[in-house]
Parts: C-alpha cells; sequence; structure tokens
C-alpha cells in the first residue's frame, strides 16, 4: 500500500510538471510514511515541502495543488493537508484490509519481491581460517550473513552465497606443523610443543589419524626435528621466530610432497568439519572460493600486473610495495615480500578482482570488526586497479561475547580454550542462536546470555515470536477438536468487522511486513526483521489475550481467523528469512 500512495504522489508530480507548476527539470524523493497517530491517517508524505523551494511557491500551496492533481484510487478514502504542507493519506475500509487477503494468497510469497527482480550480489560470509572450529564469535558473522542473503533474496536479488577458503599462507602452515608435532608424540617422540602453535584437542584428533593412517612413515627423532632452532618465549626467544623456523625444519625433513600430504590432511578435516557444522546451523554456500586458485591459475600474478602497468606498484628494499596512501591508506603496502613471496593483501587483490570480474552488480563482504582498517587499504587496491571501488560494500561484524551466568567463556583458537559453534547450538538450539545473533546491528557490541537463550519465557525474543506463531497453530487445532471448519471465504467478505483497537493494529502489522523486507534489504540490516517480529509477535499474544476467536458467530469467527492466519503466515515467512523455524507446538 505504501508503494500505491508513492505512485500516486509521483503521478501528482508529473502532472504538476506538466502544468508548468514545477520546473521541468525538478526531482523529488517521495517520501511517504506510516503515521503514528491514526488520527493524521494512515500514511503521510512531505513531498510539498520538499518542491516548495523549486517551485518559488509556499508549502501549502504546492500541497492543494498535489492533492488536486492525485489520480483517482479506490485505495484511498480521503486526503487531508495538515501544518504547513504534510499529505495525510486515509485508506479505504477495504484498502486497510488488503495486507490480510494478500498475506492469505500469496502464502509464502507474501512480502518477497519476484526471484531475479533486482540485482546479482555476491555475498562472502564468515571465511574464517580453516585453522581449527568455528567458535561462538564466528557464529555471529554466520547468522548475519545468512539472514542478509535471506533478505536480499526476499527483495528480489539473485544473491551468491560465497566462503573464501583461506588454504594458503603462514596460519596453514602452522597447522600443518602443529599436526605433524602431534603426529610425532603419537609415534612415540618427545616433543616440546611450541607456544606459538596450534593446541586444540582437533589438532591432536587429526595427528591420531594421521598415525593411524600412515605408521612411521612421516617420522623423523625429536632431537633432528628441534635441533639449532631458534628459543622459543618460554625460553627466552621470540615465539614467531621460533614457530617459523619449525615450519621451514616441517618442511625440509618430510619433503614437499609428504609436507603436502600432512598439510592437506589438515585442511581437508578442518575444512569438512567447518562445512557440517554451517549447514547444521543452516548456513549454505554456492562455492567455497580457495586462495591457493589465485595461484595456480596466475590471478594473483595478473592483479599485481594491473597495478605495475598502471605505475602504482614500486621496488623498495627488495620488496614489491602498493601506493595505497596515495587512495586514502594510511601508509604503502607489501604486496610481494624480499624472498619473493606473495603477501595476503596480494590474494586479496586478485580475489576482489576476480569478484567484479565475475558481473556481479554489488559485492558484499562481511569480516570481523578487527578487519574495518582493511576496508580502505581493498578499495585503494581497487581503485588504483581501474575497478569500481564502489560496488564493494563491507560489513563489520563485532564478534559476540558469550556468557554463562556472570562468566565469560574464552575463545581463543589458538589456545584451544574456546566455546565452539557446535557446542553452542548443542546447548541453545539453532534457532535462538541465530536469533540472539542477529537482534542488534552487526557492528554493535553483543553480550550472548546463555541462560536468557534458553529460557522458555517472554524475555527470551525467540521464544516469544516463536510461541506467537505457536499459539495461532492451536487456535485452528481447537477449531478442529470442536468439530468447526474454518470458511476462509466469508472470513475475507466480513473483515470490516474486524472493529476493535487490536484487530486494527494486527492488521497494520501484517500489511509492515512487505515493506519491512525492503527498507531492512536497502540497510543491509536484519536486525529490523527480528525487531518487527518482536512487535508482531506482540500485537498477536495481546490480542490472543484479550480476545476469543472460536465465537459462535460464525461470520464473525472466520474474520477473526482470517486475520490471526494473515499474521501466522508473516510470523513464517519472517522466520524463515532469518533462518529460524516456526514450530507449530511448544
Amino acid at each position: 500500500m505504501k508503494n500505491q500512495i508513492h505512485d500516486l504522489l509521483h503521478g501528482a508530480v508529473q502532472q504538476l510538471t506538466r502544468d508548468g507548476l514545477l520546473p521541468e527539470d525538478t526531482q523529488v524523493a517521495i517520501q511517504v510514511d506510516r503515521t503514528k497517530d491514526k488520527a493524521h491517517g494512515d500514511f503521510a508524505a512531505n513531498t510539498a515541502l520538499m518542491l516548495a523551494k523549486p517551485a518559488r511557491r509556499k508549502p501549502r500551496e504546492i500541497a492543494e495543488a498535489l492533492v488536486a492533481a492525485l489520480p483517482e484510487s479506490t485505495a484511498v478514502d480521503r486526503v487531508e493537508i495538515a501544518g504547513p504542507g504534510f499529505i495525510n493519506f486515509f485508506l479505504s475500509r477495504d484498502a486497510a484490509f488488503q495486507p490480510v487477503r494478500d498475506a492469505l494468497d500469496q502464502a509464502e510469497h507474501y512480502g518477497h519481491a519476484e526471484p531475479g527482480s533486482g540485482q546479482r550480489m555476491l555475498v562472502e560470509f564468515v571465511s574464517a581460517n580453516p585453522t581449527g572450529p568455528l567458535h561462538v564469535g564466528h557464529g555471529r558473522g554466520a547468522a548475519f550473513g545468512g539472514a542478509l542473503c535471506n533478505l536480499l533474496a526476499a527483495a528480489g536479488h539473485r544473491v551468491h552465497r560465497e566462503y573464501y577458503v583461506n588454504d594458503a599462507g603462514r596460519q596453514m602452515d602452522i597447522l600443518a606443523t602443529s599436526v605433524w608435532l602431534r603426529y610425532l608424540e603419537a609415534r612415540g617422540e618427545s616433543i616440546r610443543f611450541p607456544d606459538n602453535g596450534y593446541r586444540g584437542d582437533y589438532v591432536r584428533g587429526i595427528a591420531t589419524a594421521l598415525a593411524a593412517s600412515d605408521g612411521d612413515r612421516l617420522r623423523h627423532p625429536a632431537a633432528t626435528v628441534m635441533a639449532d632452532l631458534p628459543a622459543d618465549a618460554a625460553d627466552g626467544g621470540d615465539k614467531e621466530t621460533h614457530i617459523d623456523a619449525l615450519v621451514d625444519r616441517c618442511r625440509g625433513l618430510l619433503g614437499e610432497e609428504a609436507y603436502r600430504q600432512v598439510f592437506d590432511r589438515a585442511l581437508d578435516t578442518v575444512l569438512d568439519d567447518i562445512r557440517d557444522d554451517l549447514a547444521g546451523f543452516g548456513v549454505t554456500y554456492d562455492e567455497w572460493f580457495s586462495e591457493r586458485s589465485l595461484t595456480s591459475n596466475g590471478a594473483v600474478d595478473q592483479g599485481l600486473q594491473r597495478l605495475q602497468d598502471r605505475g602504482e606498484l614500486y621496488e623498495q628494499d627488495g620488496a614489491i610495495w602498493f601506493r595505497s596512501s596515495t587512495y586514502g591508506d594510511e601508509k604503502d603496502r607489501v604486496v610481494r615480500r624480499d624472498n619473493g613471496a606473495i603477501t595476503y593483501f596480494a590474494s586479496d587483490i586478485a580475489y576482489h578482482l576476480n569478484k567484479l570480474d565475475r558481473g556481479f552488480d554489488q559485492i558484499i563482504d562481511i569480516w570481523g570488526a578487527d578487519h574495518h582498517g582493511y576496508v580502505p587499504r581493498v578499495k585503494a587496491a581497487l581503485t588504483a586497479s581501474g575497478a569500481d571501488a564502489g560496488r564493494l560494500d563491507v560489513r563489520l561484524v563485532q564478534f559476540a561475547i558469550l556468557y554463562r551466568g556472570s562468566e565469560r567463556m574464552q575463545m581463543s583458537t589458538r589456545s584451544g580454550q574456546f566455546v565452539t559453534l557446535r557446542e553452542l547450538r548443542d546447548e541453545v538450539g539453532t534457532d535462538a542462536a541465530r536469533f540472539f545473533y542477529v537482534m542488534r546491528k552487526p557492528e554493535q557490541h553483543l553480550d550472548f546470555d546463555l541462560e536468557l537463550a534458553k529460557s522458555r519465557s517472554a524475555e527470551n525474543p525467540v521464544y516469544y515470536v516463536q510461541y506467537a506463531h505457536a499459539r495461532i497453530c492451536s487456535v485452528f487445532r481447537q477449531l478442529s477438536e470442536k468439530g468447526l471448519q474454518h470458511d476462509e471465504a466469508q472470513g475475507l467478505a466480513n473483515l470490516e468487522r474486524l472493529d476493535n483497537e487490536r484487530e486494527q493494529a494486527l492488521v497494520t502489522a501484517v500489511g509492515q511486513y512487505p515493506e519491512l523486507i525492503r527498507t531492512a534489504a536497502l540497510a543491509r540490516e536484519p536486525h529490523q526483521l527480528a525487531h518487527y517480529l518482536r512487535e508482531l509477535a506482540n500485537a498477536v499474544h495481546t490480542y490472543y489475550n484479550a480476545h476469543q476467536f472460536i465465537v459462535d458467530d460464525a461470520a464473525l469467527r472466520d474474520a477473526r481467523l482470517c486475520l490471526v492466519a494473515s499474521a501466522q503466515r508473516v510470523l513464517r515467512n519472517g522466520l524463515g528469512v532469518l533462518g529460524v523455524s516456526a514450530p507449530e507446538a511448544m
């Protein structure tokens, strides 16, 4: 209905332009809002105030002209001008109940745009290094990314979901070396495990499986492994230097082929676990994009050459640098080290150029908030490469902090002391986890209250929303138990009998859903949908507690059942967008 009002105003503006009241080059963003007070109508617009300056007339004079030029519409009962020139629209009774009809008629499509009617979008999210299981911090990025993809799809966009697999680089080498050292322990060697190695039980699990499958084939004496290495941090040395030396020792002793087998065993095991964990969380991808592929197919070299050809690279101290400071970064960045190795940044440049070259209208990256300084760097590289950096939209997500009572849970992947996403799902369930994660703006701090998430009370927002859906389901079960049937046609024919305040509030809430989907998708804010569903649930509970639905008056009964059935449909559709189930009983 909001769109219809917008179109009516647009038609009136065009008419005033044709009549010469407005200059031909007049441009105005028509904004239509729902009124907070029904005494001021159902919708209001400030279009006249926006047009007063270009028209060189008083706002109220423009408002009167606009109202006179409005096309005829059966949806509008009357139009009033308020204050200096606000235009208030009062819907006809028939139009006011149209959301109920639409929700029942369109069912799972209600509020959602025609698939493919929007842009082609690539959304890359989570993309955690495959160096260990996902922890609860990653869960927020997964929930936000999954909900955002669903929201964009509901708004008509064609969404490509992508996970960037960091299967190259130093951290993966440290993981492979950590697995090999645990393998040596499993084969009887006594190894002092490095301070900067990966210590989680999952590393021991991979190593144990490797020992069982390969026996002593990869074994080397501990003395040979540890001979003449730089001191670790516990011995007064530098942990970074020590672990890098251990990685080199591992590669040297095993040889490239055997080292790659250990590396791939660690990578595949962890990545398979991540895939399973995310799938259990209701998050799936269209593509798992390998970082290594960017090197093997020459994309990194091509990306750097593209910058070189545009004069954006220079050599200093044997390394190759990108002039990122020219484009607003705080300093220039190394893309190829003095030993010839490419940096993570070089791979990221190639990856983002690859994304844009695939023809997507919009690229959305969802990163942890600790990557905020990386945003201008990547955009600088795109601009310097001649690409349109405006097509890249980066959303930053704060890691959630998990509390059990007053105790803050640890989330350190390196130390192995963290709560995994799988453990969170097992304790509170996927529904509660996903809803809690998206209740706030992603860039805002989030404390995840385990006890609240598990509670069956009105204070638990996901329970409150799901219970509203289940309550409506119970109404229809009661109807059947009484030997009655719902005559939907009769109910729709008698919607005007729904004239009390709570019924009107619920009708309005149902009608807000299509608008909410569009505005939340445009803002990239799934939390708007979570808040809306809580408000809709409140309207359902308030109505349920105040009125009987299964009354003797069949026409009124059917009308009320149509109303709550439309609310049930919206709850189900909205929860589905958030990746949360809509149970029929609780």
